[in-house]
């Protein structure tokens, strides 16, 4: 029975998992959104939350303690400086889950992770020219994959047709 268990294990121990949770915590404060799986974002929105409720205080004990969680001293400022301050209005709810599906592979639902008041950089026309190169080898990389692939493709099916062939003889 599954009676008052408050986290998911994700199929690891104890230090794999807390590992896991630091590095989404690390991730999602530094880009402020992430991609991951449906339930590893419903349990990193716990820790996050509390982190940021924490951090509102703003005392060198928060401080502290967020660093005890979450070792990485970038993570701490910015939840304490940037995070706490945008949200010090807000008495709760700082994250928002968008699912966005099956992942092709496996199967598992995948959700983005963001802060409420994230706002997704914009392409504009300058971005667009300086990278303009970049884009135009992706896409001749692409095609020539999709080629190779197709070609592949076609050989083994001739490989396959002569060994049928060869059997009916």
């Amino acid at each position: 029975m599954r009676h008052k268990v408050a986290k998911k294990n994700f199929g690891r121990r104890g230090g794999a998992r807390k590992a896991l949770v630091k590095g989404l915590v690390d991730s999602l404060v530094r880009d402020e959104r992430i991609k991951t799986t449906l339930p590893k974002a419903k349990e990193l929105r716990k820790h996050v939350e509390r982190a940021i409720t924490k951090g509102k205080k703003g005392t060198v004990h928060a401080r502290r303690v967020i660093l005890k969680s979450y070792p990485n001293k970038d993570t701490m400022e910015k939840i304490v400086d940037d995070l706490s301050v945008r949200f010090k209005d807000r008495p709760g709810g700082y994250t928002r889950i968008l699912k966005l599906g099956n992942r092709p592979g496996d199967q598992a639902e995948v959700a983005y992770i963001e802060f409420v008041d994230y706002k997704p950089p914009v392409k504009d026309e300058k971005w667009v020219q300086e990278n303009e190169k970049r884009i135009q080898e992706e896409k001749s990389l692409a095609s020539k994959r999709a080629d190779k692939l197709r070609a592949s493709k076609r050989k083994m099916q001739n490989k396959s047709r002569a060994a049928n062939f060869v059997k009916a003889k």
